[in-house]
C-alpha cells in the first residue's frame, strides 16, 4: 500500500503470530546470534523438548520478523526467553504483539526472565520484578586434569540429577535434563561424595559444556560448596582448554564470582532474572552457573 507521501509499512494489526516448529526456530537463533547471546549449537532439540508449544513466531507476508517463547513448567512456572524482533524493522509494534500472544501460553503461573539491561523498565512495567544481576563471565578455558571425584554422566545418573536440579531450580524439568545431559557435543560430568572406586558415592554437584556460536557455553553449574564447584568447572574447561568459554554468573553467589574471576574470565554481558511473581525455594547458593538465559 502507498500513499501520496510513499509506501506505509506495515502495522501491528498485519503481523500473524503463531506457533514455531524446530524447522522454524535456526532464524530465530541466528538473531541471537546477531545480538551476541551466544546460542548453543545443539540448543534447540532441548529448548522443545521441555514444552514444543512454548516458542513463536510473527510473520509478515510469510516472512519471520519476531519471535519469543514461553516454555511451562509444570502447573506453576514458566519462563520466557528469546523476545526478539528483526533489527530492520524494530519500532513498529511487532515485539509487543509477539509478546502478548504468547503470554498468554504461560496461562496464571509466574513467569520468569533474564532481561537485558535495555529492556529491563519495559519488563518492570509488564509485571516483572527483579531478582538478582546476572553476569556472564568469558575467558579462555584453563588446562586442568579431571579433579577427584568428578566423573562423566552416565545414563543412570538421571534420577539422581534430577532429584539434585530440583533443589537448585524453581521447576521440575526431567525431560529437559534428559536431552541436555547427552545432546550432541555437550559433556556433563557429576562430583561424588567419597564412594567405592566405581564412583558411585551421593552427588554434590553436576554441571555441562556445550559448543556455542562464538564460545563454549557451560551450563548448569550447581554445587555443594565451592570446592564442589571448582572441581566441576575444571573438569567442564579442561576438555576446552585454550578456547573461549563462557558461563553466566548469580552476581549474589559470591563464591563463584570468586571462582571465574581467579580463573582469569572477566565480565563480557549482564542481564537481571525478574519474576512476575513468587516462585518455589530454590538453593541459589548452589547455582554457580545458570543453565542458560534462554529457558532458565
Amino acid at each position: 500500500m502507498t500513499t501520496s507521501a510513499g509506501p506505509i509499512s506495515p502495522g501491528p494489526e498485519d503481523l500473524v503470530v503463531t506457533r514455531a516448529t524446530p524447522e522454524d526456530w535456526p532464524v530465530v537463533t541466528g538473531w541471537a546470534g546477531d545480538e551476541g547471546w551466544n546460542p548453543g549449537l545443539s540448543d534447540t532439540a532441548g529448548f522443545f523438548a521441555q514444552d514444543p508449544e512454548g516458542f513463536f513466531v510473527g510473520r509478515l507476508d510469510g516472512e519471520p520478523v519476531s519471535a519469543i517463547s514461553v516454555v511451562n513448567y509444570g502447573d506453576a512456572y514458566a519462563f520466557l526467553g528469546f523476545y526478539l524482533v528483526r533489527p530492520d524493522v524494530r519500532g513498529r509494534g511487532y515485539g509487543i504483539t509477539t509478546w502478548k500472544t504468547a503470554l498468554a501460553h504461560a496461562g496464571t503461573r509466574t513467569v520468569g526472565l533474564d532481561g537485558v539491561v535495555a529492556q529491563q523498565d519495559n519488563y518492570r512495567r509488564s509485571g516483572f520484578e527483579p531478582a538478582h544481576r546476572t553476569v556472564r563471565y568469558t575467558g579462555t578455558a584453563p588446562a586442568a586434569d579431571t579433579p577427584a571425584r568428578v566423573r562423566p554422566v552416565r545414563r543412570e545418573d538421571l534420577a539422581a540429577i534430577s532429584a539434585y536440579d530440583t533443589l537448585c531450580t524453581p521447576a521440575d524439568r526431567p525431560r529437559f535434563l534428559e536431552y541436555w545431559l547427552s545432546a550432541p557435543g555437550h559433556r556433563a560430568f557429576v562430583r561424588v561424595a567419597d564412594g567405592n572406586r566405581a564412583g558411585n558415592g551421593a552427588i554434590t554437584g553436576y554441571g555441562v559444556v556445550r559448543p556455542g556460536r562464538d564460545a563454549s557455553r557451560i551450563g548448569p553449574l550447581f554445587a555443594d560448596t565451592a570446592d564442589d564447584a571448582r572441581a566441576l568447572f575444571a573438569a567442564l574447561t579442561a576438555g576446552a582448554a585454550g578456547t573461549e568459554v563462557a558461563i553466566d554468573v548469580p552476581e549474589p553467589n559470591t563464591a563463584a564470582v570468586a571462582m571465574v574471576e581467579e580463573a582469569g574470565f572477566a565480565p563480557s554481558f549482564e542481564t537481571a532474572r525478574m519474576y512476575t511473581g513468587p516462585v518455589r525455594e530454590f538453593a541459589g547458593e548452589r547455582v554457580f552457573g545458570v543453565t542458560t538465559l534462554e529457558l532458565g
